[in-house]
């Protein structure tokens, strides 16, 4: 059963040089229980994608879509307030820093209540105990006395492990986790996934995992869609992406890790992430392709394949042949 579908989602940005197209026609399909891994290099509008679903972007972004339907509810269609009452509740975020995500004026306690209070309604009493509950539920010891501590007097990890609490307080049906794991160390970060996974595992919530990190793709993904320069290049599962990458940006991607380095040197991606003053006219991958040529250079590539993989390129990686 879909639980939300966008299609030709665009994002654009007011500068003073001009509009900067930060997402480009972007389609989304997210199942009820699915896992979805967005990935790509910094500057592929993965966060600016959710960020727009979530009505979080600033005045300056100017955010179309043709389509952009959650659990039966056109979101196009809503009204501010009633968009407010779906985010937070039925769709939640977990942002890249916690401890900027959380207030420091105000203690943890405080703000995971204030979450429930916005969306449950709920005595101050079942609130506090809910609160503990959900402490207890991310793995947070001694739950009671960290609901009145404030953001300064906690880990990382715990800080983090507080956002997963406020996120699945209102129990959501989709939860977007903006590169979770970012800004702590690789222990935590293996601990912060797998309470992730554990959690999707026992409410059967969908997940939306942005990151870059191929490695945690290929551990916790069921699906995953690969993002260049704003535009979906390539969705096809895990296993066949990593079997079978169909677009040459994700075999460059894949050939990068550091379990498939044949030789000394780890093979690298030449160039850079195309901006706003030099976005190529064809296929936007195209200055950085081995494999690019004169059509490639002067005409977008189309998107190619069907539901079990697509690929945006004039000349898909073919590994039947």
């Amino acid at each position: 059963m879909a639980l939300l579908e966008v299609e030709n989602l665009s994002v654009g940005f007011s500068t003073a040089n001009g509009m900067f197209r930060a997402v480009d026609s972007l389609d989304v399909h997210v199942d009820a229980g699915d896992i979805l891994a967005i990935v790509g290099e910094s500057g592929s509008g993965k966060s600016v994608s959710m960020l727009a679903l979530m009505g979080l972007l600033p005045w300056v972004a100017n955010v179309t879509a043709d389509r952009m339907v959650f659990n039966g509810v056109n979101m196009l269609e809503l009204t501010a307030a009633a968009r407010r009452d779906i985010i937070g509740r039925e769709i939640t975020m977990i942002f890249q820093e916690p401890m900027s995500s959380l207030n420091p004026c105000f203690t943890v306690g405080f703000q995971i209540k204030e979450a429930l209070a916005a969306h449950l309604s709920l005595t101050r009493k079942q609130r506090h105990n809910r609160a503990i509950e959900l402490l207890e539920q991310v793995g947070l010891p001694e739950p009671e006395k960290r609901l009145r501590a404030f953001p300064h007097q906690l880990s990382g990890g715990m800080n983090q492990r507080v956002m997963i609490a406020m996120a699945i307080a209102c129990q959501p049906l989709l939860l977007i986790a903006d590169e979770p794991t970012t800004a702590l160390d690789v222990t935590i970060q293996a601990q912060i996934l797998e309470l992730l996974m554990q959690l999707q595992r026992d409410t059967g919530m969908a997940l939306i995992l942005i990151t870059h990190d191929m490695g945690v793709v290929a551990e916790t993904a069921q699906r995953v869609s690969v993002q260049y320069a704003g535009q979906k290049v390539e969705e096809q599962s895990v296993h066949q992406l990593f079997a079978n990458p169909h677009h040459p940006y994700t075999d460059a991607l894949l050939a990068a890790l550091p379990e498939r380095a044949s030789g000394r040197l780890l093979p690298s991606i030449p160039g850079v992430v195309p901006g706003q003053f030099d976005r190529p006219r064809g296929c936007l991958f195209s200055p950085r392709c081995e494999k690019a040529d004169s059509v490639c250079t002067n005409q977008s590539p189309p998107v190619s394949g069907s539901d079990l993989g697509l690929a945006r390129c004039h000349y898909p990686i073919r590994h039947d042949a």
